[in-house]
């Protein structure tokens, strides 16, 4: 009776190939050099929160305007 072979189609990665995910993942890293990844997060957040607060205190503003409008055309009080 012959063996009966089984085959896994799951590729093993040992090193000498690389996914492709797992390739940008190295590029990410060899140009982040070696800075911490909580690092860039940070300043993206300091980037999104200085954004955040400059759109609410333009928002802020033409809500004023709006409002000063409203009451200029008999509306409000």
């Amino acid at each position: 009776m012959a063996k009966s072979r089984t085959t896994s189609k799951a590729k093993k990665n040992d090193g000498a190939t690389v996914g492709y995910e797992a390739q940008l993942w190295q590029m990410a890293d060899a140009l982040r050099g070696s800075m911490d990844a909580a690092e860039p997060f940070a300043e993206k957040m300091k980037r999104l929160v200085a954004t955040l607060r400059e759109q609410q205190a333009e928002a802020a503003k033409l809500d004023a305007a709006i409002v000063a409008n409203l009451k200029e055309l008999g509306f409000g009080g």
